[in-house]
C-alpha cells in the first residue's frame, strides 16, 4: 500500500511539472486577490500546483466568513475554477453576509489521480488553510485565517467539501455538495474511511445530483454517483444529520439550474449560523424551523415537505430542510428546476458614457442572478446585452456558465456601443437589469 501510494505521489509530482501552467484568466487587481503554490513532492503534502483567487465585498470592514466555490475533478473543471471568484451571482450572496467569495484551481494534468487533491487529507486541506492567512495578509484581513467556512463543491469538489465538513465541522457554516460526496468505505490507495462525529451531524449539508446520474439512468459513466451519495445521505441521517437530498430531474453531471437552489440555500444557513460577534462559535441551526419531507430521488409522486414537529413517522428516512421557504424552493426544484422568484434584481449604478460607448455597474440578484441588460435610448428600446445568451447548462445567464458553474473567458462586459447613434444629435440612454426569472429591476 505504501509503494503504490509513493507511486501515484512520484506519477502526479512529474505530470504536474509537465503540465502547460493555467495562466489564462482575470488579472487579481483590488478587490480580487491571489495566491499560488507550487507542486511540493515531500509525504503528505499537495502534489499539484493550486491558485487561489479572492473577491472582497469592496469598504467591507470585518469579515464574517468565507464562501468557497471548489471545481471538480479533470483538467477542463480544474481550469473554469479560476474564474470563479469572478461570477457575480456568487458575489452577490457573499456581500450580503459580510463574507468574500474563495475559488481554487488545481493544476491537475489531464488523467492524473484526483484523489490526490480532492481528498483534503492529501494536502489540500492544509493548502487551503494555508490560504486564507496569506490572502487576509494580502487584503488586509487577518480575521480570514480564522473565520467561518461556507463550501459548495461539484463532482471531485464536493468529495473535498464533504471532507471538510468530516474534518472541519466546528469552521463549517454549510456545505452544498454537488454530484460527489466522501466515501466512507476504504478503497486501495486511499487514506482510512471518514469518520463522522456528532459535531459533524450539526453542519447543514445538501447531496445535490442530476437524475442521470444513476437515478433514472443506470447505464452511463456517471451512473455510480446516486449509489454513493444513497450510501453517504443514509450513514449521516441515521445518526441525525442535518442533511437533505436533491435530485435535479433535467441533468446529468453538469451544474445545470442547481444554484438556484444552492444559493438561497446557503443564504438561509448562513443567516442562521453566523454569529454576531466575529469570533464567536457559529450558531445551531433551528430546530423550530426546520421541514422535513420523505426522501426523494425522481419519483413521480412527491409527499409534500411539513414542519418537522408535525412529521410522524421515521426520521431517518427523511430529508431535512432549515425552514418553510426553502421546503418550497426544494419541491420546486425536484419537479422540474423552475424555483419561483418574485423580487426584481438591483438597479444598474453608475452608468458613463465616452463618445458612443456605453458603460455601467451592477449587481446580482441574490435569488436569481443575471440574465441580461436592456438598453434603452430616447424611452425606446435600443439591445439587449448580450444579444442571446450562451448557456449550454440551465438558464441563459449574464456571464455564461461553465461545466462545473463559473463564467466563460474572457469575462463578459458591461458595455455597449451604440453604432446607430447620429452624430451631434443628444440622446438619453437608459439601462435596467433582467434577472433570470425575467424580472426587471428599475
Amino acid at each position: 500500500m505504501r509503494s503504490f501510494s509513493f507511486l501515484l505521489l512520484v506519477l502526479a509530482g512529474t505530470l504536474s511539472a509537465q503540465q502547460p501552467p493555467y495562466d489564462v484568466f482575470p488579472p487579481a487587481n483590488p478587490p480580487y486577490y491571489r495566491v499560488r503554490y507550487e507542486a511540493s513532492a515531500k509525504p503528505g503534502e499537495l502534489v499539484y500546483a493550486v491558485n487561489y483567487t479572492l473577491w472582497v465585498p469592496p469598504g467591507i470592514k470585518t469579515l464574517r466568513g468565507v464562501i468557497v466555490h471548489q471545481h471538480g475533478c479533470g483538467e477542463g473543471s480544474c481550469k473554469s475554477g479560476l474564474t470563479g471568484a469572478y461570477d457575480l451571482h456568487w458575489q452577490a450572496l457573499a456581500k450580503k453576509h459580510g463574507c468574500v467569495l474563495l475559488s481554487p484551481s488545481y493544476e491537475q494534468p489531464d488523467k492524473a489521480n484526483c484523489q490526490l487533491w480532492c481528498d483534503p487529507r492529501n494536502g489540500s486541506g492544509a493548502a487551503f488553510q494555508k490560504s486564507l492567512a496569506d490572502l487576509g495578509a494580502k487584503c488586509g484581513h487577518s480575521e480570514l485565517a480564522t473565520v467561518p467556512w461556507a463550501l459548495w463543491g461539484h463532482s471531485g469538489g464536493g468529495h473535498w467539501a464533504g471532507g471538510m465538513v468530516l474534518l472541519h465541522p466546528e469552521r463549517v457554516v454549510a456545505a452544498w455538495l454537488r454530484s460527489g460526496v466522501p466515501p466512507l468505505k476504504a478503497a486501495e490507495g486511499r487514506p482510512a474511511p471518514y469518520t463522522i462525529s456528532d459535531a459533524a451531524c450539526r453542519v447543514p449539508v445538501m447531496c445535490n445530483l442530476g437524475t442521470k446520474e444513476g437515478v433514472t439512468d443506470k447505464t452511463n459513466r456517471f451512473a455510480g454517483v446516486w449509489p454513493g451519495v444513497e450510501t453517504f445521505f443514509n450513514a449521516m441521517r441515521s445518526k441525525g444529520a442535518l442533511i437533505c437530498v436533491s435530485a435535479d430531474p433535467l441533468t446529468s453531471h453538469e451544474c445545470g439550474n442547481q444554484r438556484y437552489l444552492a444559493i438561497p440555500w446557503l443564504d438561509a444557513c448562513l443567516t442562521a449560523r453566523l454569529p454576531t460577534n466575529a469570533g464567536a462559535p457559529l450558531k445551531p441551526m433551528s430546530a423550530e424551523d426546520a421541514w422535513l419531507a420523505p426522501l426523494h430521488a425522481g419519483e413521480t409522486n412527491m409527499v409534500a415537505p411539513v414542519p418537522a414537529k408535525r412529521f410522524e413517522g421515521a426520521k431517518e428516512k427523511t430529508v431535512w430542510l432549515p425552514n418553510k421557504a426553502i421546503a418550497q424552493a426544494w419541491v420546486q426544484y425536484v419537479k422540474d428546476t423552475a424555483v419561483a422568484d418574485t423580487t426584481p434584481p438591483p438597479a444598474p449604478t453608475n452608468l458613463r458614457m465616452k463618445g458612443n460607448e456605453l458603460t455601467w455597474e451592477s449587481e446580482a440578484d441574490v435569488e436569481s442572478g443575471l440574465a441580461r441588460f436592456i438598453i434603452e435610448r430616447d424611452g425606446q428600446f435600443l439591445a439587449n446585452v448580450p444579444e442571446q445568451g450562451k448557456n449550454p447548462f440551465g438558464r441563459p445567464v449574464f456571464q455564461n456558465l461553465q461545466y462545473s458553474d463559473t463564467p466563460t473567458q474572457p469575462l463578459i462586459q458591461m458595455r455597449f456601443t451604440d453604432t446607430k447613434a447620429e452624430a451631434g444629435k443628444t440622446h438619453q440612454y437608459r439601462v435596467i437589469a433582467v434577472n433570470t426569472a425575467g424580472l426587471k429591476s428599475k
